[in-house]
């Protein structure tokens, strides 16, 4: 059995992973990654990517079911939900290939199998449980991701109660599904499987969907949602299902108990990070809940061993976990990258309308005891969004009212997981409204909006 000797070991193909080994292989390191399954991970393979495929056959349907709006009449209108679930992973495939381009472009080793550190530098790998070769490297990067996580008690079987990559492969839309969890992957799916006809039951814990985004955005999300036909139930806590011909789930909910039934069940209550079996324990690498401890450059507390993505927690997003591992690779390099900048992440989900944003809530910044303006804009006052037919929504910008900093930006609306970076860039740069409202904006745009905002949280609006 071959010791093969790297610079670099990193555990995981995911999008923590690659991109930090093309980055560790510009930096002239000598790199290998393992990964057991694709390379891309569950973002290019079972998430962002697929799922982004899957929501945007929906915005096409949705339109063509509203197309009499734009004078053009259609008769019979059918979908083929096989054909739709096939694009998802052709689009998926396409793209984990595009990630094998760029390892052999750069140099970068992949190893197909699954990997377990032995010791310091040591990662033993087996397929199929036999050890098919071991690995030495000066350092290494810990980017097993996560995986679903479920519920005390409940059972997920792949059939009728199932996780997204299931949902991701139904050969047709159930006639009915209960969504536990209302994070950004219940939502999605309920828009989903809501646009091809699935009577959808959304149901949250907290007292909102999508809980982290500013409180003003889900409930306006929520009423587009309800007349949309799917139902919310928010303040309910799933205590047991059962599972026969239907699945019955009881809740919770503000101190009544209730049942709710629906053919599948979708849990979409979060992510444990996967920190079994890859001798953690073995080594004494310290992690909590299922996620590993680090520092500021992803250190953990065994020198020379590091860990980025989703299997170190919150944010539990794709971007976040390229950005850690760039900045992981470039510390090993002696570059002293900045830090990331956990204030300025932005969070997307992709139903429509969209929702996007970056910075403090307004609840936050309350919190934090700054003194706010608040400038709103709605799609419908844009021009350019009564003209494509999508006035719901509204951007909504938080300042500093002492220095006029933008504080948190948030919009609901068509493409605001596009005109986002916009506002990331902004807060990057400490932007004040001033600033935002004297940036010509092209016309007609969405973005104007975020101009309008600005200007609207200091009684400069022009056309609200």
């Amino acid at each position: 059995m071959e010791d093969k000797n790297y610079d670099i070991a990193i555990l995981g193909g995911g999008p923590g992973g690659y991109v930090a080994a093309i980055r560790a292989a510009q930096l002239g390191f000598k790199v290998t990654v393992i990964e057991k399954d694709k390379l891309g991970g569950v973002c290019l393979n079972w998430g962002c990517i697929p799922t982004k495929a899957l929501l945007k056959n929906a915005e096409i349907y949705n339109h063509i079911k509203h197309s009499e709006e734009f004078g053009i009449n259609l008769d019979n209108i059918k979908f083929d939900f096989k054909k739709i679930i096939k694009r998802s992973r052709d689009v998926a495939h396409r793209n984990s290939k595009g990630i094998e381009y760029l390892f052999k472009k750069n140099k970068i080793n992949h190893i197909s199998g699954f990997g377990k550190i032995i010791s310091n530098g040591k990662i033993e790998v087996s397929k199929e449980g036999k050890i098919t070769e071991v690995v030495t490297a000066k350092h290494i990067i810990i980017a097993t991701g996560a995986r679903p996580r479920t519920i005390p008690g409940i059972n997920i079987d792949g059939k009728k109660i199932i996780t997204s990559t299931e949902a991701m492969l139904l050969t047709e839309p159930p006639k009915s599904m209960l969504i536990i969890g209302a994070g950004a992957i219940g939502v999605e799916f309920a828009y989903f499987y809501n646009t091809f006809g699935t009577k959808v039951t959304l149901i949250e814990m907290m007292p909102s969907i999508l809980p982290i985004e500013d409180k003003e955005i889900t409930k306006l999300l929520e009423s587009i949602f309800k007349k949309s036909g799917i139902e919310i139930l928010t303040n309910s806590k799933v205590e047991k299902a059962s599972v026969g011909d239907k699945v019955r789930i009881s809740l919770s909910s503000d101190g009544k108990q209730n049942e709710v039934e629906g053919d599948l069940a979708l849990m979409a209550i979060g992510v444990q990070g996967n920190v079994e079996n890859i001798g953690l324990d073995e080594i004494g690498i310290r992690y909590e809940k299922s996620f590993i401890k680090v520092d500021e450059y992803y250190r953990t507390n065994i020198q020379g061993i590091y860990a980025i993505g989703d299997v170190i927690g919150p944010p539990l997003l794709a971007h976040v976990a390229s950005a850690e591992g760039i900045t992981c690779v470039e510390a090993i390099a002696g570059k002293n990258p900045p830090v990331v900048d956990y204030d300025n992440v932005p969070g997307c989900t992709y139903c429509q309308p969209q929702v996007a944003s970056i910075g403090l809530t307004e609840e936050e910044a309350n919190k934090r005891g700054f003194k706010l303006k608040i400038g709103r804009f709605p799609f419908t006052a844009s021009g350019k969004a009564r003209a494509i037919g999508e006035t719901d929504g509204l951007v909504k910008l938080i300042f500093d009212e002492k220095y006029g900093e933008l504080l948190g930006a948030h919009i609901l609306g068509s493409d605001a997981t596009e005109m986002i970076a916009e506002l990331g860039v902004a807060r990057t740069l400490g932007t004040t409204a001033q600033e935002i409202m004297k940036t010509i904006h092209a016309h007609p745009t969405l973005s104007e909006a975020v101009m309008e905002a600005a200007a609207d949280a200091f009684g400069e609006a022009i056309h609200i």
